[in-house]
């Protein structure tokens, strides 16, 4: 390089080749060594041009300037970021569950807690011998051996669940073994004291704790609180540092829930279900008790019927809360809304009296009574004796916009305000679809579908003077401070007028009394009702299934407590009147004594 040239020229100047020899294409040999012989020299602060130096010196001074401004960022402008950043390579962060809400009957007995229990779990990678672990484990697991032996051989895993939320008893044996790689973490399992007491109301949770049925996933928000979080820092073994940085993000509790169920009240309603399901051979039953003043719900009992050796006993979990997720047609339970929104408009009264044959035929279709009775009969014995014809005889003068802003009103073809999982809106024809044969079957109660809450809930508008209150499982929730936050009571709204109600009451009265539901009587107590027999689709073809009900309220004169029972597909007694109005009153005397309900007669 010519710069190198002549520096080295500059000083002591070396002797130069001969041409002879540059030309001859030979080499002298020099020896490095001696410097006397040596072309080259180092460079020296002497010989060093100044432009150079200065450029070097700039250079470096950028270079330095450049770090120091990105060291001033890392360390003081972005000093919490890349601190956070840090730390997340090295840390591990651990969900701290929150604790799960429990459930009270409205009497404060539990009917859903949270209790610890242990979960097991093993690192495989530290595991030598699966096999000798899985002989040890399997018995006390009570699980299968090759199984177990297969999880604990998993050596791309760091982590398995051998068992979860195991009793004490269980966790203790493990303990002892004191295997290594084995470990055990805390967590809750969901335990219900009454066993499978209202199971379908309560509904039930998952082995994460989360609710996967009933209220405990309705109530998911309520019940679940708040999961916190702490970071822990690692180092690169996986070890915990000693003195490290931690972070701990604390749990919110969930809210605990007041219920409006009795649980002495559910566990009898239960229990004289199972029976009259067991004498009627039914496919199953439910029955649902509320308060008429608040709508509160004391009870609510789904029963399923024997099945080859089993016998017939409450649902369980898992089963659908069948008052609000199944629908049926309602039979004669259904005069009385057609009924109500004659006499609301003005066309009859309970004394009108109708021609009522045994029989019309309409669309091909023929309707009849079943019971036989006098030519002529007056509004209240239409409802007395359950009259089919005389019934659609009351529609007809109702009119189809009338009979259908009736059956809306009351709450046909929606949800009730119980916003409960699965509950179902039943079954009710567009105006548009209303012909002469939907106007015959739908005032008898067919060709429409409801829930046992929404007939219910027609009943207990009647009890209530003609408003509608509606009905309400949760009366309030308490927060982890044990501080109590009443559910206010939904807006009611006026359905009919007081009159009418009245007048429905009294009629009511006379279908227990003396007419179809004379078994719903309650000793000591008057009792308005009206039974129901509705005949399951395929209609024509036997064998013939049906839906027998009542629905009724207690004491007539100023009603405290309405119930409402259905049996599915009864072999024996397959009427409302013979084998769901006894149930009726069966439960409906229960709960008049427990509620402290002074006898009238």
């Amino acid at each position: 390089m010519a710069p190198d040239r002549e520096l080295a020229t500059a000083g002591t100047r070396s002797p130069r080749h001969p041409p002879s020899a540059r030309s001859s294409g030979s080499r002298h040999r020099t020896d490095r060594s001696d410097p006397s012989t040596n072309p080259r020299r180092p460079l020296t602060k002497k010989n060093v041009p100044r432009g150079r130096i200065i450029s070097i010196f700039v250079v470096i001074a950028f270079v330095y300037a450049v770090l120091g401004a990105r060291l001033f960022d890392i360390q003081v402008s972005q000093k919490d970021k890349y601190q956070e950043v840090g730390l997340a390579q090295r840390s591990q962060s651990v969900v701290i569950p929150s604790e799960r809400g429990s459930i009270f009957d409205r009497n404060g007995n539990a009917l859903a807690v949270s209790v610890e229990r242990m979960s097991i779990w093993a690192d495989p990678r530290v595991i030598k011998n699966p096999d000798a672990y899985a002989r040890k484990l399997a018995p006390i697991l009570g699980v299968e051996f090759n199984g177990l032996a297969n999880s604990l051989g998993t050596k791309n895993r760091a982590f398995v669940y051998l068992a979860r939320q195991v009793e004490p008893e269980i966790s203790s044996q493990v303990k002892k073994l004191n295997l290594a790689g084995v470990g055990f973490t805390p967590e809750t399992k969901r335990y219900y004291p009454a066993g499978d007491l209202a199971i379908p109301v309560l509904g039930f949770v998952g082995t994460d704790n989360n609710g996967l049925s009933g209220l405990e996933v309705g109530q998911e928000s309520q019940l679940a609180g708040k999961p916190g979080k702490m970071s822990v820092e690692k180092d690169p073994q996986g070890r915990v540092l000693p003195d490290s940085q931690q972070r701990v993000f604390e749990p919110k509790s969930g809210r605990d829930l007041l219920l409006t169920i009795d649980q002495s009240i559910q566990y009898e309603v239960e229990r004289v279900l199972v029976d009259e399901v067991t004498i009627a051979k039914a496919k199953g039953g439910v029955a649902v008790l509320a308060d008429v003043r608040t709508g509160d719900i004391l009870a609510m009992a789904n029963v399923d019927g024997a099945i080859t050796d089993v016998p017939a006993h409450p649902a369980k979990a898992g089963s659908a809360n069948r008052a609000l997720s199944d629908v049926f047609e309602p039979g004669s339970t259904n005069k009385v809304v057609t009924i109500a929104a004659a006499i609301e408009a003005g066309l009859v009264n309970s004394n009108t009296a109708f021609e009522v044959p045994s029989a019309l035929m309409i669309d091909g279709t023929k309707f009849e009574d079943v019971h036989s009775h006098p030519s002529q009969l007056s509004v209240a014995d239409i409802l007395r004796i359950s009259s089919n014809v005389g019934a659609i005889l009351i529609a007809r003068t109702l009119g189809a916009d009338r009979f259908e802003a009736a059956l809306r009103s009351f709450g046909f073809g929606q949800k009730t305000e119980l916003n409960f999982p699965g509950e179902a809106s039943g079954i009710l024809l567009p105006r548009d679809q209303y012909n002469a044969t939907s106007m015959a079957s739908m005032p008898v109660g067919s060709g429409l579908a409801v829930t046992a809450m929404q007939m219910l809930q027609v009943y207990l508008t009647i009890a209530n003077g003609g408003i509608s209150v509606p009905p309400r499982l949760i009366s309030a929730t308490i927060d982890a401070n044990g501080e109590r936050h009443k559910k206010p009571l939904a807006s009611s709204r006026r359905v009919i007028s007081e009159s009418t109600a009245a007048t429905l009451t009294a009629m009511l009265e006379g279908v227990v009394s003396d007419g179809t539901g004379t078994k719903a009587s309650v000793a000591g107590y008057r009792v308005s009702g009206k039974t129901g027999t509705a005949r399951k689709p395929p209609y024509e073809k036997p064998p013939y299934r049906y839906v027998a009900s009542f629905v009724g309220f207690a004491p007539t004169e100023a009603p405290r407590l309405a119930a409402i029972v259905v049996l599915d597909e009864p072999q024996i007694n397959a009427t409302g009147g013979l084998i769901a109005a006894p149930t009726f009153s069966r439960i409906i005397q229960y709960a008049l004594a427990v509620d402290r309900v002074p006898a009238t007669s």
